[in-house]
């Protein structure tokens, strides 16, 4: 094997990949340590080196991804790729004795999203949010429109309520959010009895649609993208094992022509 050949088996390595969520689940918990003040006294060599120590590895895993790649710039063709190229060299820029150390210390933290592209798993769950994003705003659009008009209705018949929650549009609707969120709702609802007594279906209304109905079609958008991703690993998976079962036919009908010719020459 060739060097770069062992590098590609080191990149594609189950090992590498957990060693690197181990790295940064240890570099989380150094990032933790530095908020506390008698610990990073104590220890502040330590923790520096370790951060050091940290960036390193990186650094070294990052080439290993670039040189492991057929054509370097092949690397760039992807997005994760990309975000774990952008947070390494942000990161590695000596900041620390300048203007900006506050901000440099601020984007240290962000190598804990590399957690996010070290683990398939989450890469899959990332992916799956992303493509919910059209529907999900579709869904948030819809829900403020159900928000604004109950907000409206409920300035006009609360307003006058002593608590203030519906003294105006903006007040409402963070009233409406509070109640979406069950945060002592029935409160806000018997104050709106008192007011007016059939005033519960407007509240009972407004919870039945906005806290159960939007909530399950949040659900069911995102049962539906992890189900698209699934079914395209079955279908690529497929793909695969057909390449295969064609590879192997080929290599049938290469032995059966080699043995033919074999039998002319014998004959």
């Amino acid at each position: 094997m060739t060097f770069k050949e062992r590098l590609v088996d080191v990149r594609e390595a189950k090992w590498f990949s957990n060693l690197t969520t181990g790295v940064i689940i240890f570099y989380a918990s150094v990032l933790g340590f530095k908020t506390i003040g008698e610990v990073e006294s104590h220890y502040a060599m330590m923790l520096t080196a370790l951060d050091y120590m940290v960036t390193v590895y990186f650094l070294v895993e990052i080439m290993i991804k670039l040189y492991a790649q057929e054509k370097t710039m092949d690397f760039f063709k992807s997005g994760w790729n990309v975000f774990d190229f952008v947070i390494v060299v942000i990161t590695i820029i000596p900041l620390d004795n300048t203007a900006i150390a506050p901000i440099a210390r601020i984007f240290r933290i962000f190598r804990v999203l590399r957690l996010l592209t070290s683990r398939p798993e989450l890469k899959k769950i990332i992916d799956m949010l992303i493509g919910a994003i059209p529907s999900i705003v579709d869904i948030v659009i819809l829900m403020f429109i159900v928000f604004y008009m109950y907000a409206i209705v409920g300035n006009f018949l609360f307003e006058d309520a002593a608590s203030g929650l519906w003294k105006d549009f903006l007040i409402s609707m963070l009233t409406l959010f509070r109640i979406l969120t069950f945060e002592d709702w029935t409160d806000v609802m018997y104050e709106g009895m008192e007011i007016h007594p059939w005033s519960w279906i407007y509240f009972v209304s407004f919870v039945v649609i906005a806290a159960f109905v939007f909530f399950n079609l949040f659900v069911a958008v995102i049962i539906g993208e992890m189900e698209k991703i699934n079914n395209k690993d079955m279908v690529d998976e497929m793909h695969e094992e057909h390449d295969k079962i064609d590879l192997i036919l080929e290599e049938m009908r290469a032995m059966r022509a080699e043995i033919k010719e074999l039998k002319k020459t014998t004959t």
